[in-house]
């Protein structure tokens, strides 16, 4: 059977079943979780914008759904956001912080989490992409933001006129901001990035003195304004990796030169979250904390940073009933209860950020313990074998979080797939509420 046609049970919303239905522009729903203290109020749009109304607590995630209610949500502390900024301000000393908010802020939501990261003590934001950081124009920012990666055809006008600081790596880049800026009748504020060995962003090291050079020319003529310089080390996370020197020479180097010409350059970059923690001569004028910033460790190999994860999701027993020893669990029967036991079907899956290959690998805590998923990850739901134990319907379910209750944490999932704590709270999907927790 496809996985996509399968029958379960239908929610609200769903079509081919009766739910509450959205009259006018927007829906009203009470949700306790909300808030800190006391009902707030969630609205959700026609185009499933989820937002939280009368409580401390704002959600932020999108889904095309229509339904008022949402199984499973990711809770995200801001005190744990600006906790970790003021720490890695303090442990990169008199450095400034750009707080990285790209793709939707690791998951966890971009507005909330640049607010919280500012009220930390960031002084810039960065993003990948411009739309990214006019998105964050929208929302109120007006500190400093980069847009990092940038490419043909990006709305530069608008991100001139919007004060957008934009990376620039090449010529023709160069030639076709300048170009919007002289539409926009302002100067482009542009970071200039140079290739040190990572081999990705910016200009290799035979093309940067011409860089360089044009980037002069277009500042003399008003259409530039080089306010950065900046590269990305490949493996901050291995201290010793004989690239770290190599790339911070290079670095020095391309900065050199470029001061050498007449660049005079308000901040020079290139320590992401691990170099900031554990690299000091890498932190120049500002470093760029991303994934350290959410709490968790960019280098899981070196010493405990000290920060908190800011992200916990959680969902709850949707079902749960009796099997006979000897039943096959899930899509292709990967799993066969060993004994009679109870099992708890969770309602998210690999469409709310569930890796499908976490079947028979993940835990989570369920029922006041950790338990294995059973069998495979679907795309909606997936199970998980209680042995003996009872839960209810509704009872919580922790997928991950910091683990202040013995849940798994998502560097747990992250080593148990072979991957890394980024990609498992970035790809917590867009139907999945986030609520900011004050």
């Amino acid at each position: 059977m496809n996985e996509d046609s399968a029958p379960g049970r239908a929610r609200p919303g769903d079509r081919g079943q009766r739910g509450p239905r959205l009259r006018g522009s927007r829906a009203r729903a009470v949700v306790p979780e909300c808030a800190d203290t006391g009902p707030a109020v969630r609205e959700i749009s026609r185009k499933g914008v989820v937002s939280c109304k009368g409580g401390r607590g704002r959600g932020g995630g999108e889904a095309d759904w229509g339904t008022m209610r949402y199984p499973t949500r990711a809770l995200v502390e801001l005190s744990a956001i600006r906790e970790n900024v003021r720490s890695i301000r303090e442990t990169a000393g008199g450095a400034e912080v750009m707080a990285m908010i790209k793709a939707d802020g690791y998951g966890h939501g971009a507005a909330a989490v640049a607010k919280a990261a500012l009220a930390g003590g960031a002084g810039r934001l960065g993003v990948a992409y411009v739309e990214e950081a006019l998105a964050l124009r929208e929302a109120g920012v007006d500190v400093p933001v980069m847009a990092m990666v940038c490419t043909k055809g990006d709305e530069y006008e608008r991100a001139v006129e919007r004060g957008v600081d934009l990376g620039v790596g090449g010529l023709r880049l160069l030639e076709e901001v300048a170009a919007a800026a002289g539409r926009a009748g302002r100067a482009a504020r542009v970071h200039l990035a140079v290739d040190t060995g990572m081999t990705r962003e910016g200009a290799a090291a035979e093309g940067w003195p011409e860089l360089v050079e044009r980037a002069l020319k277009e500042q003399a003529a008003g259409r530039v304004e080089i306010v950065g310089i900046w590269s990305h080390l490949a493996c901050a996370d291995e201290p010793d990796h004989p690239s770290v020197a190599g790339q911070a020479k290079v670095f020095r180097e391309a900065v050199e030169l470029a001061e050498r010409a007449g660049v005079r350059p308000e901040v020079r970059h290139l320590a992401n979250s691990a170099a900031a923690l554990y690299l000091p001569d890498t932190r120049w004028d500002l470093v760029r904390p991303g994934i350290a910033l959410y709490g968790l460790h960019p280098a899981p190999g070196l010493p405990d940073p000290g920060l908190r994860p800011a992200m916990t999701v959680v969902s709850q027993v949707a079902f749960a009933k009796r099997v006979a020893a000897g039943s096959g669990v899930s899509y292709g029967h990967a799993y066969t209860t060993a004994g009679d036991v109870n099992v708890a079907l969770v309602p998210a899956g690999y469409a709310d950020g569930v890796p499908r290959n976490g079947g028979n690998v993940l835990e989570l805590l369920v029922g006041g313990a950790r338990r294995r998923i059973a069998g495979r990850v679907c795309m909606d739901q997936f199970v998980v074998d209680l042995g003996d134990d009872v839960v209810q319907e509704g009872d919580e379910v922790i997928l991950f979080g910091p683990g202040d209750r013995g849940e798994p944490t998502a560097q747990d999932w992250a080593e148990a797939l072979g991957t890394i704590s980024y990609e498992i709270v970035t790809r917590i999907g867009g139907r999945v509420p986030r609520t900011h927790l004050d």
